[in-house]
């Protein structure tokens, strides 16, 4: 979710997810995959960095095990033993 803000200054949060298009026409307007246009102040610069950044912050957690994620033990292999010393007793 990235925050932009409309015309009138309004500020609202949108998943970036659903964006289509930006376009520079002298307003920035955005073109989401339903078909509406958002006009924002941001420029298309300024939001392709705000949802590169979210995008970035979401992998991360992802490689931190954050965001409820947990790798797989043992490289996912539910095969292979978890404790190699208690083989053979």
């Amino acid at each position: 979710m990235i925050q932009l803000t409309r015309l009138n200054g309004q500020p609202f949060v949108l998943n970036s997810d659903l964006v289509k298009s930006i376009e520079r026409s002298p307003d920035t307007v955005m073109t989401l995959l339903n078909g509406e246009k958002i006009v924002v102040r941001e420029t298309s610069e300024q939001i392709v960095e705000l949802i590169v950044e979210f995008r970035r912050r979401i992998l991360e957690g992802l490689s931190l095990g954050t965001c409820g994620f947990v790798p797989p033990v043992n490289g996912g292999n539910p095969e292979s033993p978890k404790d190699s010393s208690s083989k053979g007793t």
